[in-house]
C-alpha cells in the first residue's frame, strides 16, 4: 500500500492525476446512466444507448489511462508507440460495450456479475496493453503481487459497479454508488499496476520519430475525451428529462387513477413488476400498494397460466400489437378468483423507448355468469326447438319470418335449408304447394286459399287448433297466438298418429279386440236404436243370446291360440251371412249375442238356420276338424219383453234352457224360465244369510267295515231349514250356493263345525267332509282346514275330505297342488262318485288318494244286473292293486251288503246300515260305543 502512495505521490504529476480523476468520474457516470437507459430501452434504441455508452466510457477510461501515463515521471524520457496504443483504445471501447451488453441483455445477478467482470477484464487489458506501448531507455520490471492485486481490484469494483447500475428501478443513489465504484476501479487498477513497474536503466536509444509528444497528447486526449463524455452527458440529460417526464407522466396517471374504485388500474415497468397501484385494485385483489408494488403481475394467474407463460405472452402481445386484451381467471391474496377483463396497454416514452405498460383490470364475474345463464338458456332453447316434437315458426308483424325450427320443415316436407327467415307467409305458403300442383293456375288458387285460412286463424287469435290433412297423408294441427307488436308465433303438431289411435280407441271401444264384432256397448246401442224403431212402426226385434258348447273343451285340449282362431273364424263366418237389420256381438269369453229387426217369423227362422250353420260347421286348425256347436236362446219384442234389458235377460234365460236341453240347441223363451230363474235368484240372496240365520245343519251318516260292522266314522252332510220353504234338500241349494259364491262361507262354516264337534269324541272314528269344486278352485282350501284344525284340535288323522272328479278336472294342475298341501297335514283324501267320470284311471294315477268311493248308481242296481256287479267287483279289484281301501254308497238292502262282503269290499253306507241323523242322536251313539 505503502508503494501505491509513493507511485502516486512522488512519481506522478498531481495536476494530471486530478486532470485523469476527473476525466475517470466523468466517463463512469456516463457508463452508468447510459447503461440503465439501455436496460429500459427495447430493440434498435438499446443498441443505441449500449454503443453510445461502451464507446464514451470506453474512450473516457482509455484517456484516463494515458493522462495518468503522461503524469507519471520515471525519470528518464519516454514516449509512445501509436499502434499498441491505439489498439489499447479499441479493446476498452469492446470489451467496455460487451461487459454491459450482458448485464442488460442477460436477466439475473449472475449476468450482471459476468458482465462487470467482463468490464473489469477490458479496462485491465487496456491498460497492460497501453503499457506494452511505453517506449523509454531501460527495461521495465514487473512486481507480480501487484499486478494481480490490480487485476482483482477491477474484477471486483467492476461487478459492484454493474450490481448498484442494473438494480430493478435504480436511483440516483444507485447511480452515483455506480460511478463510485466504476471510477474506484479503474483507479485502483491504474495505481496498483503503476506500483508494480520499475524501471531499470539501459542504453536501448529512443527515437524521437516513434514517440508521442506529452505536450501534443495531454491537450488533444483530454479535448476528445471532453468530447465524447459532454456528448454522452448530453444524451443523459435528455435521457434524464425523458425519464422525469416519464415519471411526471406516471405520477399524474397515479393521480388520475388512484381514486377509480371499480377497475384496477396500474402500471408495470417494462418486466411486467407492478410500478403503482390505485385504491380499485386493492379492493379487486386485496393487496395493499406496499405489498404488491415491486412484484411480478403473474402472481394474479394460476400456476397453470403462469406455467403455460400467459402473463409473458401477454406482454409480448401489448408490445408487438400494441395492445392486448383478454378475459380469464385472476386470483386475488385470500386465494379467491374472479373472472378479470383486462386490458394492457404499453406505454413508450417521447422517443420510442417501452417505459412500462398500462393494466386495467374489471371484476366481470357478473357479468360472466349472466352471459353464461344467457348462453346456457340460448343453447337449451335451440336445442328445445331443435327437438321439439312441433314445428315452430316466429313471425313478425310485416308477415316475415323470423326463426323457424327443423321440425317444420320435416312436417311440411320443406328440403333442409329452403326456409329461410325473412321470407313472408305467402312467400312459403307458394313453396309450400309448388310441388304438390302443375298446373299453375291450380297452384296459385290453392296458395290463394291456404293462405287466406291461414290468414283468418291468425286474425281469430283464439288460441284454437285447425287441422290440416296434407296430400301424404299426414294431418297436421295449427295454432296461432299473436304477440302484442303484431307478430304472431305459430306451432304445427303431426296428429296423424293420436288420430290414427283416437280412431283404434274409438273403435276398441265399441268393438271385441279379438273378433272385430260390435261388443256389449255397441250392441245394446244398436239393439235400443232397434227398438226404438220397431215401436214406431210396429214391427218386431229378436235378441238372441249364444253360447259355445265345446269351447272350455277346445282350449283345454288344443289350447288358447286354437280356441282364439275359432272365435275369430266363427265371428268372420257370421259376419258374411248377416243382411240388413241384422248384427252380431261378441260379449265376451264364448259368449254372442244377436239382434234382428222382422216382420214375419220366417224372417227370424231363416236368420236362426244361417247362424246355426255358421257355428255348427267345422272349422280346421292344425290338422284337426273342430265342430264348436252352439246354443241359442231367442227372446223377441215386444211379446217377451218392453225394455232391452228384460229382452236380453230373457234371451240369456232361454239359452241357458236351450244348454241344459239334451237335444235342443235353440230355446225361445217362456214365462215360466223367468219364473225358475227368478225363484234361483231368491234362494241365492237366502244363502248368503243362512250361516248367521243359523238355518244350517249338520247330519251325519255312519260309515262301517262291511266285515265286522265296526263303525269306522261318519259323512257329514249338510241340511238348509229354510223358514218359509221349509227343508231344502242339498241337490236343489248347493248348484246355486256354488253358481252364486255363497258355497265359500258356507262351506267354510260346515267344516269348522264338523271338526268342532269330532273334537268331542273319545274315539278315533272319522269324519267325511265334502269339498266343492268351486272351494278348491276359488279358495285357499288348505290354509283354510290347517286353520280349522289348530282352532278345533282335531287330530288331522280323523278329518277325510272328499272330492269328485269333477272338482279336480277344471285347473288340474292347481287342485292336485293344494290336495298334495292338504295330505301333508294329515288328512286323507277319497274320490267320491267313482266309476262315473271320463277319467277315473287318470285321476287315480295322478294323485294318490286314501279311499275310493264307489258311486250309489251301481249298488242300485247289483241285484239284477250282472254287469253293474262286475263293474263293483273290477273297481274293487283296482283298489285291492292300488292298496286303497273302496267304500260303497247306498247300500239299503242286506242283498246288496252280502254281495260286497263276497266280493272283498271294505266300507259301506247306506241306508240299511244307518240314515243320517242330526248330531244329537249320533252324539248318543258315539257315547254307547265309547261305553261299550
Amino acid at each position: 500500500m505503502y508503494r501505491i502512495l509513493t507511485c502516486l505521490t512522488v512519481e506522478h504529476d498531481l495536476r494530471l492525476v486530478l486532470l485523469a480523476a476527473f476525466i475517470c468520474f466523468l466517463s463512469c457516470y456516463v457508463a452508468v446512466t447510459l447503461a440503465q437507459r439501455a436496460r429500459v430501452a427495447e430493440g434498435t434504441a438499446r443498441n443505441l444507448w449500449l454503443g453510445a455508452a461502451g464507446t464514451s466510457s470506453g474512450f473516457g477510461i482509455w484517456a484516463t489511462h494515458f493522462i495518468a501515463m503522461l503524469a507519471y515521471n520515471p525519470g528518464v524520457a519516454m514516449g509512445f508507440d501509436m499502434e499498441p496504443t491505439l489498439l489499447s483504445l479499441a479493446v476498452a471501447i469492446v470489451m467496455t460495450t460487451m461487459g454491459l451488453s450482458l448485464a442488460t441483455y442477460v436477466s439475473g445477478r449472475s449476468a450482471t456479475i459476468a458482465g462487470g467482470l467482463l468490464l473489469g477484464a477490458g479496462i485491465t487489458s487496456m491498460h497492460y496493453i497501453g503499457m506494452s506501448a511505453l517506449e523509454l531507455p531501460g527495461r521495465i520490471v514487473w512486481d507480480y503481487p501487484y499486478v494481480v492485486a490490480s487485476v482483482v481490484f477491477a474484477a471486483i469494483f467492476g461487478a459492484l459497479a454493474l450490481i448498484f447500475c442494473m438494480r430493478p428501478r435504480a436511483g440516483v443513489r444507485d447511480r452515483a454508488l455506480a460511478t463510485l465504484l466504476m471510477a474506484v476501479g479503474v483507479v485502483s487498477l491504474h495505481f496498483t499496476a503503476m506500483a508494480a513497474v520499475t524501471i531499470e536503466p539501459g542504453l536501448m536509444p529512443v527515437s524521437d520519430d516513434t514517440m508521442l509528444s506529452a505536450s501534443l497528447m495531454v491537450p488533444l486526449i483530454a479535448i476528445v475525451a471532453f468530447s465524447l463524455l459532454f456528448a454522452g452527458l448530453t444524451a443523459a440529460v435528455f435521457a434524464r428529462q425523458a425519464e422525469l417526464a416519464a415519471s411526471e407522466s406516471t405520477r399524474q396517471f397515479a393521480m388520475l387513477v388512484q381514486g377509480v374504485k371499480d377497475y384496477a388500474i396500474y402500471m408495470l415497468d417494462p418486466e411486467g413488476r407492478v410500478a403503482n397501484w390505485n385504491e380499485g385494485a386493492e379492493r379487486h385483489k386485496g393487496y395493499a400498494a406496499h405489498e404488491i408494488v415491486g412484484q411480478h403481475f403473474s402472481r394474479f394467474y394460476s400456476e397453470e397460466d403462469r406455467a403455460a407463460g400467459l402473463p409473458e405472452r401477454a406482454l409480448r402481445t401489448a408490445r408487438e400489437e400494441g395492445k392486448c386484451e383478454s378475459e380469464g381467471w385472476r386470483y386475488r391474496k385470500d386465494g379467491g378468483r374472479f373472472w378479470a377483463h383486462v386490458v394492457i396497454d404499453p406505454i413508450h416514452d417521447a422517443g420510442g423507448v417501452l417505459v412500462g405498460y398500462a393494466k386495467i383490470t374489471k371484476d366481470v364475474t357478473k357479468e360472466k355468469a349472466d352471459a353464461d345463464r344467457l348462453a346456457a338458456v340460448t343453447k337449451n332453447l335451440d336445442l328445445a326447438l331443435e327437438n321439439m316434437s312441433q314445428g315452430l315458426c316466429l313471425f313478425d308483424k310485416d308477415e316475415r319470418l323470423l326463426i323457424a325450427n327443423k321440425r317444420y320443415s320435416e312436417i311440411f316436407g320443406f328440403p333442409e335449408g329452403h326456409v329461410q327467415p325473412g321470407m313472408t307467409l305467402r312467400e312459403i305458403v307458394e313453396q309450400g304447394v309448388a310441388t304438390l300442383f302443375a298446373d299453375p293456375d291450380v297452384r296459385q288458387a290453392k296458395a290463394r286459399d291456404v293462405y287466406a285460412r291461414r290468414r283468418a286463424a291468425i286474425l281469430a287469435n283464439d288460441g284454437g287448433a285447425m287441422v290440416e290433412k296434407l296430400p301424404n297423408g299426414t294431418s297436421v294441427q295449427l295454432r296461432y297466438r299473436t304477440l302484442p307488436d303484431g307478430a304472431w308465433v305459430a306451432t304445427y303438431e303431426d296428429v296423424s298418429d293420436r288420430l290414427r289411435s283416437e280412431e283404434q280407441i274409438s273403435f276398441l271401444a265399441r268393438h271385441d279386440s279379438l273378433t272385430g264384432l260390435p261388443n256389449r256397448a255397441s250392441f245394446n246401442n244398436r239393439l235400443e236404436a232397434d227398438l226404438d224403431s220397431a215401436q214406431r212402426s210396429g214391427g218386431k226385434v229378436a235378441a238372441i243370446g249364444i253360447d259355445l258348447d265345446k269351447f272350455k273343451e277346445i282350449n283345454d285340449t288344443r289350447g288358447h291360440a286354437a280356441g282364439d282362431e275359432v272365435l275369430v273364424t266363427l265371428s268372420k263366418r257370421i259376419e258374411a251371412c248377416l243382411e240388413a237389420d241384422e248384427t252380431i256381438a261378441r260379449f265376451g269369453g264364448d259368449e254372442f249375442a244377436a239382434a234382428k229387426r222382422f216382420e214375419d217369423m220366417s224372417e227370424l227362422t231363416d236368420f236362426i238356420q244361417r247362424l246355426e250353420a255358421c257355428l255348427n260347421a267345422e272349422i280346421r286348425i292344425d290338422g284337426y276338424d273342430i265342430k264348436p256347436g252352439a246354443s241359442l236362446g231367442v227372446a223377441i219384442y215386444p211379446q217377451d219383453a218392453d225394455n232391452i234389458e228384460a229382452l236380453l235377460n230373457n234371451a240369456d234365460l232361454a239359452m241357458y234352457r236351450a244348454k241344459d236341453a239334451l237335444t235342443q240347441t235353440v230355446c225361445f223363451y217362456e214365462v215360466s224360465m223367468d219364473e225358475a230363474a227368478r225363484s234361483r235368484r231368491l234362494i241365492a240372496n237366502d244363502l248368503w244369510q243362512a250361516v248367521e240365520r243359523n238355518e244350517l245343519q249338520l247330519h251325519y251318516q255312519v260309515q262301517k267295515a262291511v266285515n265286522s260292522g265296526e263303525t269306522l266314522g261318519y259323512e257329514v252332510l249338510l241340511r238348509w231349514h229354510h223358514p218359509v220353504r221349509g227343508t231344502i234338500p242339498p241337490s236343489d241349494f248347493i248348484p246355486i250356493a256354488e253358481e252364486c259364491g255363497a258355497i265359500l262361507p258356507i262351506g267354510e262354516w260346515v267344516l269348522r263345525q264338523a271338526c268342532r264337534e269330532a273334537s268331542t269324541w273319545d274315539n278315533e272314528q272319522k269324519i267325511a267332509v265334502n269339498l266343492s269344486p268351486v272351494q278348491l278352485g276359488n279358495a285357499d282350501v288348505a290354509d283354510l282346514v290347517h286353520r280349522v284344525l289348530l282352532e278345533t284340535g282335531l287330530d288331522p288323522r280323523r278329518l277325510e275330505l272328499e272330492i269328485t272328479e269333477s272338482t279336480i278336472i277344471g285347473d288340474k294342475e292347481r287342485a292336485l297342488q293344494t290336495l298334495r298341501r292338504i295330505k301333508a297335514f294329515g288328512v286323507t283324501i277319497a274320490i267320491d262318485d267313482f266309476g262315473t267320470g271320463y277319467s277315473s284311471l287318470e285321476t287315480l294315477r295322478a294323485f294318490p288318494f286314501d279311499k275310493i268311493k264307489l258311486d250309489r248308481s251301481f249298488m242300485s242296481e247289483v241285484e239284477a244286473s250282472p254287469e253293474a256287479k262286475a263293474i263293483i267287483r273290477a273297481i274293487l279289484a283296482l283298489g285291492q292293486s292300488l292298496r286303497v281301501p273302496v267304500l260303497a254308497e247306498g247300500v239299503e238292502t242286506s242283498n246288496q251288503l252280502a254281495i260286497l262282503l263276497d266280493e272283498g269290499c271294505d266300507e259301506a253306507q247306506g241306508y240299511f246300515l244307518g240314515r243320517p241323523m242330526p248330531i244329537e242322536r249320533i252324539r248318543v251313539d258315539v257315547e254307547t260305543s265309547e261305553a261299550a
